[in-house]
C-alpha cells in the first residue's frame, strides 16, 4: 500500500470515528457518483471502496446502481433507469462516451475507474481543480422537514437537487455474476427532488421528512447542479449531505 493511500485510508478512519458527514459543504471539495450494478463481476470492489470513501469527510461518495445489465441473469434491485441516462450524458458531455461499470464521475466533470483508488485520488484533485464546490450550502432538520440554505457565490446557474439516500443497503444476489454474494451498497440514492434554481443569490427552501422517508432513505443529500433534470447532468458546485434519523 502506497504511503498516499495509506495516509488517505487514515483520514477516512478518523473521520469514522469523529461522526457521521457534517450538514454543510464546508470542507467538502468533491462528489463521488458510482455507477455499480449488481450484475457486473467486477463491481463489488468497487462498492467496498466506496464504502471506505464514504466515511471520509472531504468526500460525498454516492452509489447510483444503473440497470443496463439486468438481461445477465439478475435484475438490480436498487436500480434507477434514471441513472444509467444520467451516466451516458455525463460521457457524452465529456466527449469520451466511456460508459461502463464500475465508473466514477467526480463533481459532474471527470472519471476513473470504480475500484481504482489511486486513480480516484487523482482524478479528485483535477476534477477539484476544473469545479471546485464554491457553492455554500446547509442542510438541518427542523421538525417534519429539511431545511435547506444555499448561500451567495459568483458562478452559473444551477439546479438544486435533494437526494433521498439509504447509507447501507445490504442485498444477497441469487443469479447473475455476483450469484452467492450479499454485498453491501453504502450511500446509494433512491429518489432525486428538485426543489428550486439557484442564480447566485441566497436560497431558503424545505422538504417534507415524509417525502424521502418513502423510499426508506435515512439520509438527504443535497447537489447544486447546473443543468435543468437530472438526466441532463452538468457540473457540480455545492454539496452536503444530513442523516435524518
Amino acid at each position: 500500500m502506497s504511503v498516499t493511500r495509506r495516509l488517505f485510508h487514515l483520514i477516512a478512519v478518523l473521520a469514522f470515528l469523529l461522526g457521521p458527514f457534517p450538514a454543510g459543504a464546508g470542507e467538502t471539495k468533491a462528489v463521488i457518483e458510482l455507477f455499480t450494478s449488481q450484475g457486473c463481476s467486477s463491481c463489488p470492489a468497487a462498492d467496498r471502496l466506496l464504502g471506505e470513501l464514504a466515511m471520509d469527510r472531504r468526500l460525498l461518495a454516492l452509489s447510483l446502481p444503473v440497470d443496463y445489465w439486468d438481461y445477465l441473469g439478475w435484475r438490480d434491485t436498487l436500480a434507477l433507469n434514471v441513472h444509467s441516462v444520467r451516466q451516458k450524458v455525463y460521457a457524452e458531455s465529456r466527449g469520451d462516451r466511456q460508459v461502463y461499470t464500475p465508473q466514477v464521475v467526480i463533481n459532474g466533470v471527470a472519471q476513473a475507474i470504480g475500484s481504482d483508488q489511486n486513480a480516484i485520488e487523482r482524478t479528485v484533485a483535477k476534477a477539484e481543480a476544473i469545479s471546485r464546490l464554491t457553492v455554500p450550502v446547509a442542510l438541518k432538520r427542523s421538525g417534519d422537514n429539511v431545511e435547506i440554505e444555499v448561500g451567495a457565490a459568483a458562478g452559473a446557474s444551477a439546479s438544486i437537487w435533494v437526494l433521498a439516500v439509504t447509507r447501507a443497503t445490504p442485498v444477497a444476489i441469487t443469479r447473475g455474476e455476483n450469484r452467492g454474494k450479499t454485498i453491501t451498497y453504502h450511500n446509494v440514492v433512491r429518489s432525486w427532488t428538485r426543489v428550486g434554481e439557484w442564480t447566485g443569490k441566497p436560497v431558503r427552501t424545505s422538504l417534507p421528512v415524509a417525502a424521502l422517508a418513502t423510499t426508506g432513505a435515512d439520509a438527504a443529500v443535497i447537489l447544486i447542479q447546473q443543468a435543468g433534470s437530472v438526466d441532463e447532468p452538468g457540473r457540480i458546485s455545492g454539496a452536503a449531505m444530513l442523516t435524518l434519523h
